[in-house]
């Protein structure tokens, strides 16, 4: 590991042609994983990376260089040099000094995960399995897995900010495939948190393998879904994505900071239904999504982006501080030191309302009721999105009715958050991974049970 002194002299040599700000990031991590594959060990692995970022930036120009080097100074200032030669000369003269070093810990955990060992995980993967497999004799297959992380991360910068943060996540998946004799139909579950290996033991597996085959085999018989405008009800929890993936990706600095979101400069202007009231809030205890400090060494917060329904702020980083002339809010992440960070989100959600998820579905005459959402995509210029319904049923005269596949929402994030009507009380989260210019990072999507007056659904009529 790189001494005090030793940093301080790379972050002086980025300096030393051009740049205003210099930045190193040095990270340590240990990773674990086991899968199965109807309940036969598939793989196992652990893995140790040890690397290191230096970033240099001139104004909002950014260069980033990186190495898994750890061992020679002498090629770490020299990579250092020459980087800062690629900006223009502007030879600051200054000698990075740094703080004495303060140290975080973003997820606080019992058990190490990468230490506990792998039998123990593959008996309690194998009883999902099987416990998936029983549930009908439609289930033709099952995964089930887990995949842990612990990390050291160290960041220092030419302002003299010095400091360690210790993360740690644990993450179980469970997949039941069920099959007749023209369709596949899958049920995922995957719940994550930012703890150690006591989150694994608290989870009742089981009962995700039950969630996931019971959603096989429900799609398994399902008639094709009807297409047209119509209301959806948005079940809690990943109903979230849409928000996250229509709306939040369209709040980071990383497009509003160069004028590519359609919510650039409206801040305090009204972009969704005066029922929506949103956050990130990375400072969840033991979210999958939540960290005590970000990637640059800033402070995590509790955004709060949109307030009844009115743009209240941004996710903004280093870099899009200064394009926008705003502070940081703590959201720089990326994926591990092969990337710079760049403003990402962390939990995002749509705060709980006050109608009861049952009377929202009592109050819809007609309509789709999407109780799982899948993956999507989305244009964050344009707001414009596409999202597969894993898990939806019809709604008529107030009932919840007959299942239907094959359902997509199609729509644009702006229009989707002014026709949200109802907002339920049963706010949940559920994890997943995002993936940006920064790679791919661990977030949570949440909101309680919406309804979307009108959005086209793409289906079969």
């Amino acid at each position: 590991m790189l001494s005090k002194t030793s940093i301080e002299r790379i972050l002086t040599a980025a300096l030393s042609h051009g740049g205003d700000f210099s930045e190193v990031y040095i990270e340590r991590s240990k990773v674990s994983s086991v899968s199965l594959l109807n309940g036969v060990v598939e793989s196992t692995g652990s893995s140790l990376d040890l690397g290191i970022g230096i970033r240099i930036l001139e104004g909002d120009k950014c260069v980033y260089v990186y190495s898994n080097d750890l061992q020679h100074e002498d090629k770490l200032i020299r990579m250092a040099k020459n980087a800062s030669a690629s900006l223009a000369e502007a030879h600051s003269g200054k000698t990075i000094v740094l703080s004495p070093m303060m140290e975080y810990f973003s997820q606080k955990y019992e058990t190490a995960p990468t230490d506990v060992s792998k039998s123990l995980k593959v008996e309690k993967l194998r009883k999902a399995a099987e416990t998936a497999k029983s549930y009908s004799e439609l289930i033709t297959q099952t995964g089930t897995s887990t995949a842990d992380l612990e990390r050291d991360v160290w960041i220092a910068n030419s302002d003299g900010l010095y400091i360690k943060d210790n993360r740690c996540r644990t993450r179980i998946i469970v997949q039941a495939v069920a099959s007749s004799e023209d369709d596949k139909q899958t049920g995922y579950y995957a719940p994550g948190s930012g703890e150690g290996y006591e989150f694994f033991e608290r989870t009742d597996i089981d009962e995700i393998a039950r969630k996931a085959a019971k959603v096989a085999v429900t799609m398994i018989s399902a008639k094709p879904c009807p297409s047209g405008k119509m209301p959806v009800v948005i079940g809690n929890g990943f109903g979230g994505v849409i928000f996250h993936e229509a709306c939040g990706h369209s709040l980071e600095a990383t497009a509003v900071g160069i004028k590519a979101s359609c919510f650039t400069d409206m801040q305090g202007q009204r972009i969704a239904s005066p029922l929506v009231t949103a956050y990130d809030d990375a400072r969840i205890a033991k979210e999958w999504g939540s960290y005590e400090v970000d990637d640059e060494g800033t402070p995590s917060s509790t955004n709060l982006l949109i307030k009844d329904g009115i743009l209240n702020s941004y996710l903004v980083d280093k870099i899009g501080s200064r394009r926008m002339n705003v502070p940081s809010t703590g959201c720089a992440r990326r994926q591990n030191y092969a990337y710079a960070p760049t403003s990402r989100m962390s939990n995002t959600f749509i705060a709980a309302g006050e109608s009861k998820p049952e009377d929202i579905i009592a109050d819809t005459e007609y309509g789709i009721y999407a109780a799982n959402m899948g993956g999507g995509s989305v244009d964050t210029t344009t707001g414009e999105f596409n999202f597969a319904v894993n898990e939806a049923y019809i709604i008529r005269n107030g009932k919840v009715c007959e299942p239907v596949k094959g359902a997509t929402l199609i729509g644009k994030g702006g229009e989707v958050l002014m026709n949200i009507d109802r907002v339920g009380n049963d706010l949940k989260l559920a994890q997943g991974m995002c993936g940006s210019v920064s790679g791919n990072v661990a977030v949570d999507v949440g909101q309680p049970t919406i309804r979307v007056s009108e959005i086209t659904v793409g289906g079969q009529a």
